[in-house]
């Protein structure tokens, strides 16, 4: 699954070449809806930096992680989701459900989440 900033989709939708609905852009992050929706807001919050997965993640990652969980707060609290609640989720390889190959936070809300999730 490891892809390269040149052929990873979600590095280009970071660049700005390929186009897609930004709802947050930083000097870290990027986040956009997924144009795959599993709920009525579903946004991805990716880093710049290519990253595979949660398993390449280094010790000094740590508080990029939790920079990026804080982003989701903010985007849910501005899609009007925080009260209600929401869901983050981090799908790591294949049988995790990871479908590209670079770090992504799933942040979905605006309707109820059942349990278990898989």
């Amino acid at each position: 699954m490891s892809e390269t900033m040149d052929t990873c989709i979600f590095c280009r939708i970071a660049a700005g070449t390929i186009p897609s609905t930004i709802v947050h852009s930083d000097g870290e992050f990027v986040a956009f809806r997924d144009i795959d929706a599993k709920a009525p807001i579903h946004v991805l919050v990716i880093p710049r930096r290519h990253i595979d997965s949660v398993n390449a993640l280094q010790g000094n990652d740590a508080g990029m992680i939790g920079r990026m969980v804080l982003a989701a707060k903010g985007i849910a609290s501005a899609e009007g989701i925080a009260d209600p609640g929401y869901r983050l989720v981090l799908n790591t390889g294949p049988d995790g459900g990871q479908s590209v190959g670079h770090l992504h936070l799933h942040l979905l809300g605006g309707r109820g989440m059942g349990w278990p999730p898989g």
